[in-house]
């Protein structure tokens, strides 16, 4: 219990930080721990079905860039669209995406499951890059970011740098509650007992299809909203969000931070969105700098070998008692 408390005092420090610090730094870290707080959602989504359900997927970007799309097609061109119906839009586009691939996907295991998902996953970006639904390969601009208003009233102008900021915060921290408050429930500890020993679940008598295509789904629902927000911060989506290489971002911070800790996604997308910042600066690293990508492969190697939990890990290390400090306390 006090265990519990002390955690809960340490989200709430590190919420208000969080929400101080627009008005204590720079435009540039601002937009930084914005795209970081973005990615964190990615990477938790991803985390719910690596690290609590045991799917490993690697087309998680169809998701993350299906919802940007849905934003730049959906709303009008030259105004702004409304926040209020074009996020819970977006985000139903991908669930309704993740419905349909889940029923499929789901019926295979292992090496086949991870190459069907990048299979869908490739289908979506050759069908943005090779037809002129999307702008092609050159994209689409979202020339104005959607409003929130109630009535005639504005409640946060999302053209503002900090505006923003504050509405990504909220969204990151509201699905981080979600995703903890479902995986505590009977429904997560049920995924968790699936990813263990996915027969006896089933000789128990749980429908395990139905419980992996609901993580699927929710699990893509988040990658979408994530995706949107991107698209709304940078003002462009082209097909390379949903290539490959951002599956293989996103699931090189949950594997990073940590898997099945769903803060250490988190932890994940600060460490890789810094480290790639610091390692590509070429003001310290001159013309190494544009290598930046094999120091941070190197890294990841090192933590993989010697931090098999993750950088997650190294917190419950040093938050854990000895072992005759948990002994006298019983």
């Amino acid at each position: 219990m006090e265990k519990t408390r002390l955690s809960n005092l340490l989200l709430a420090v590190v919420a208000l930080l969080l929400a101080l610090f627009p008005l204590v730094d720079s435009v540039f870290y601002t937009q930084l721990l914005t795209k970081v707080l973005i990615m964190a959602v990615f990477a938790m989504s991803l985390d719910l079905l690596v690290g609590y359900t045991g799917l490993v997927s690697f087309g998680h970007a169809a998701y993350f860039g299906l919802a940007g799309y849905a934003l730049a097609l959906m709303g009008p061109k030259y105004e702004a669209a409304s926040l209020w119906w074009s996020l819970p839009a977006a985000i139903g586009a991908c669930a309704l995406f993740a419905l349909l691939t889940g029923t499929l996907v789901l019926r295979t295991r292992g090496i086949f499951f991870i190459m069907v998902t990048l299979a869908f996953a490739q289908m979506l970006f050759f069908i943005f890059h090779d037809t002129k639904i999307g702008g092609g390969s050159d994209g689409i601009y979202i020339y104005m970011k959607p409003e929130m208003k109630l009535g005639d009233f504005v409640l946060a102008n999302l053209e503002k740098l900090e505006h923003f900021y504050w509405l990504v915060l909220v969204l990151a921290a509201a699905a981080y509650l979600l995703l903890r408050r479902v995986l505590g429930s009977t429904f997560g500890r049920a995924l968790v007992g699936i990813k263990v020993n996915e027969h006896r679940m089933r000789a128990l008598g749980f429908p395990v299809f139905r419980y992996q295509l609901a993580s699927f789904v929710l699990s893509g629902a988040l990658a979408g909203m994530a995706g949107y927000l991107a698209a709304v911060q940078y003002g462009f989506v082209n097909p390379e969000i949903l290539s490959w290489h951002q599956s293989g971002a996103v699931l090189m911070m949950v594997i990073l931070g940590g898997m099945g800790t769903l803060y250490g996604p988190v932890i994940g997308a600060f460490a890789f969105v810094l480290l790639q910042e610091v390692l590509s600066n070429q003001a310290w690293f001159g013309p190494s700098a544009k290598h930046w990508q094999l120091a941070m492969g190197v890294f990841i190697m090192l933590v993989a070998l010697y931090l098999p939990q993750g950088l997650a890990g190294l917190l419950q290390k040093f938050g854990r008692k000895p072992e005759a400090a948990e002994a006298a306390d019983e």
